[in-house]
């Protein structure tokens, strides 16, 4: 049996990484392309592990590599100077970190020349490889594996018929500071403004500083605070809210398939494909823009049902199979299936 060799970023610390990952990992094994060993991701996540030594150990059929990390580049080189086709997954998209996008630019482009089969994981990132010269034949549209994680049997969770929950949730760098005071402040209007919902603050300390969560006086009873959870309680909290404010792109990529609409807290976002689809907005950081972006799809149930109930253009929890069929393409043992494509839904396009 060919023998598939996945290479991730989480060699390089990120988590989200491993979580996006384990769904084709998992498939992987499914379909019997993986090196025998006690656990398939022991030597792909070590930070310590050396990408050529890995392949020169599993001799592979292909290699998989993901992101634009040193370690992506370095193992996607090896195994092209021994003649061992490289697929890239998560092709067309940059890391949702401004810093990491620019310095992982170079890596990205260099992978788009080296790698024999582009797994982008929506269709405006095929775009972006088309732009940059990438030939059609080598682009396969997956869809998002981090949607397959969020509705696997192990993370998913039921949407919430009654939901009467607001989650908040911002880290960005830029977002320290004054927008985060902002962002605090505007959840304290809300809160006073809607009684009878609670808004959880699933983030780091700064923003339940700003929230007013520090001392008992004048604390509202209906602002919650959590640190943030492993990926699988996130899920499930996220699928208990009415609605998302953050600056964090997984969750942007994840809420569509639980019906959540989707407030950006910043006046760009690193996944347009949910802006473009409408299930998600930008808003910034402006008090009086978040209050008021919120409160409309808090009253108008139309307006709130225009963005919870439209296709997700990030994937429909079948990215994993479409990797290993197009994995299996490559060489030359399978087919690969239909490209990803969000279902038309002519009731949501009517409204």
């Amino acid at each position: 049996m060919p023998i598939v060799l996945p290479v991730a970023v989480s060699l390089c610390g990120k988590r989200d990484s491993e979580i996006r990952m384990r769904p084709v990992v998992d498939a992987l094994g499914r379909a019997g392309f993986l090196a025998p060993a006690a656990d398939p991701f022991s030597a792909v996540v070590d930070p310590a592990a050396d990408p050529a030594a890995a392949i020169e150990q599993h001799r592979p059929d292909a290699v998989l590599v993901h992101g634009g990390s040193a370690t992506a580049l370095a193992a996607a080189m090896t195994a092209s100077e021994r003649g061992i086709p490289v697929a890239h997954l998560d092709a067309g998209r940059c890391d949702g970190d401004v810093t990491a996008s620019l310095s992982g630019e170079p890596v990205r482009r260099t992978l788009s020349r080296i790698a024999a089969l582009q797994l982008a994981p929506t269709e405006h990132a095929r775009r972006i490889l088309l732009a940059s010269a990438v030939p059609e034949e080598r682009i396969v549209v997956t869809g998002d594996p981090l949607v397959d994680a969020a509705l696997s049997g192990d993370t998913s969770a039921v949407a919430a018929e009654d939901r009467t929950m607001v989650l908040v949730a911002a880290h960005r760098p830029e977002n320290r500071g004054a927008p985060m005071q902002r962002i605090g402040s505007a959840v304290r209007v809300l809160a006073a403004r809607f009684p009878g919902l609670a808004f959880v603050l699933c983030s780091g300390p700064e923003l339940a500083v700003h929230a007013g969560l520090t001392t008992a006086a004048g604390r509202p009873s209906n602002i919650l605070s959590t640190p943030v959870p492993p990926f699988p309680e996130l899920v499930r909290l996220l699928a208990e809210a009415t609605l998302v404010l953050t600056d964090c792109a997984e969750l942007e990529e994840v809420a569509p398939s639980l019906d959540v609409p989707v407030l950006v807290l910043s006046s760009t976002t690193d996944r347009p494909e949910g802006v473009l689809a409408g299930t998600s907005r930008t808003v910034g950081t402006r008090v009086e823009t978040i209050v008021e972006e919120v409160s409309a799809l808090l009253v108008d149930p139309n307006r709130h049902a225009a963005m919870a109930h439209r296709p997700s253009p990030f994937g429909d929890g079948h990215a994993a199979e479409r990797i290993v069929a197009a994995l299996s393409a490559l060489i030359g043992c399978g087919e690969r299936r239909p490209d990803f494509a969000p279902r038309v839904d002519i009731g949501v396009a009517s409204r």
